[in-house]
């Protein structure tokens, strides 16, 4: 049996320095690593997701197809008026086995899911 101590989904993208402000600005995360082609941010304290500037890499750039980031948050409305305020394009959120969902796409295309149980407080 497998044990993993740590998650960390990788984006390659062609569009990285726009990629990267999204992830540092829009959704404020926290970054844990860093450097000139690679930028690593938090989601929790074992689970990361990184973005690697493809042309730098050996792996081809994704255009998202297939791809969903899929974060349980605490309440999508109050991650709805963040992303908004922070000029992000959204969707209205919607419901989908009984859970609140907002879904967003980040400049190189792959869709990040925000859902919350559906008992938001706004």
């Amino acid at each position: 049996m497998v044990t993993v101590r740590r998650s960390n989904t990788i984006l390659y993208t062609d569009r990285w320095a726009e990629t990267v402000a999204f992830y540092r600005e829009s959704l404020s995360l926290a970054v844990v690593f860093e450097n000139d082609w690679f930028v690593e941010f938090a989601l929790g304290p074992t689970s990361f997701v990184s973005v690697a500037d493809a042309s730098r890499s050996s792996i081809a750039p994704g255009r998202g197809d297939g791809i969903t980031l899929s974060l349980q948050v605490e309440d999508v409305h109050v991650v709805r008026a963040d992303l908004l305020r922070a000029g992000v394009e959204v969707a209205e959120i919607g419901v989908r086995w009984g859970a609140e969902v907002l879904d967003v796409r980040d400049p190189a295309g792959n869709r990040v899911e925000f859902w919350a149980d559906g008992t938001s407080t706004i």
